[in-house]
């Protein structure tokens, strides 16, 4: 009979497993939280726009849920890396999905596309665009504290 292993720590996780603990620590560090709290996008604590996007900001405790309208002909590379000024997108993203096609293509090359009713983990090291005629929603719930946030 194997002994289990002790589990990696996470500074040695692959970037989505990494990402997935840290929301799972900061989710529930926020659900020690003694009182009720509740936020609506439809009244955001915070609206960044960009080229042809726009991220709507609420926190509930330290956790900050973005949701992110992507129009179409949006890629990051075009129109948020000149406002973030990296090669790449290094914001961890765990998102829900709710409309349109998102293409995401890391750093190493591989790929993967989402749509509506789909979750993603999506590693720091990536651009990522829209597919076809109709505008992307996302809600993320670990990459967007400082999302597209001009300095």
């Amino acid at each position: 009979m194997a002994i289990p292993s002790k589990p990696d720590p996470p500074s040695r996780l692959p970037g989505a497993r990494r990402g997935l603990l840290f929301f799972k620590k900061e989710f529930m560090q926020t659900m020690t939280q003694t009182k009720m709290e509740g936020r609506s996008f439809l009244q955001p604590e915070e609206t960044r726009t960009f080229e042809k996007g726009t991220v709507e900001l609420v926190t509930i405790g330290d956790i900050t849920f973005g949701r992110a309208t992507l129009q179409p002909g949006w890629r990051w590379s075009t129109c948020v890396k000149p406002i973030a000024k990296t090669r790449s997108c290094q914001a961890p993203h765990l998102q829900y999905h709710l409309a349109g096609r998102l293409h995401v293509k890391m750093d190493d090359g591989s790929e993967a596309e989402f749509g509506p009713g789909e979750v993603s983990s999506i590693p720091p090291g990536h651009d990522a665009w829209v597919v076809g005629m109709e505008p992307v929603v996302v809600i993320d719930i670990s990459g967007m504290t400082h999302y597209a946030e001009r300095h």
